[in-house]
């Protein structure tokens, strides 16, 4: 096994797209619409300005491990004097790779795209799956992080 770390090219979305809806239906989430659209809209839109960005773990030509990292922007805090926040998402390895460091390396890389943004903070939702490979990296929870849907 030889493992490719690339970024994500356009290219690559629509393979992108299936593992982020796989990622979705692993944590439980409930298909009440075809979000392939609009994900692809996402995607193609924040990559090229650069607020989106993923590296892909590839197998023999075959993607095998996703990550992503939106930027956003809002007021600085005493918490993030920059403003500038990485929003982490799309970890998903296929199941038959996991437990190799494949996530790990592609953290790695995603953080580093948030620290050469200049983010000075990242946030995500993690899975139960996910809580360990966080923890572990040192993310920390937040229990002021609150949500309200419209």
């Amino acid at each position: 096994m030889q493992i490719e770390y690339r970024k994500l090219s356009e290219k690559d979305l629509n393979t992108f797209i299936e593992m982020r809806i796989n990622q979705l239906r692993e944590e439980g989430a409930k298909e009440d619409i075809d979000l392939k659209p609009a994900l692809l809209d996402y995607y193609t839109r924040h990559m090229k300005d650069g607020t989106f960005v993923s590296w892909i773990a590839v197998d023999n030509g075959k993607i095998i491990g996703t990550s992503g990292m939106s930027f956003v922007e809002k007021p600085p805090y005493f918490g993030c004097p920059s403003g500038r926040i990485g929003l982490l998402s799309s970890m998903f390895t296929n199941p038959n790779y996991r437990r190799r460091g494949i996530a790990k390396e592609l953290l790695n890389r995603v953080v580093d795209e948030a620290r050469d943004y200049g983010c000075g903070t990242i946030q995500i939702t993690a899975s139960d799956m996910g809580v360990k490979l966080y923890t572990a990296y040192g993310f920390v929870h937040n229990g002021n992080f609150m949500q309200y849907k419209l």
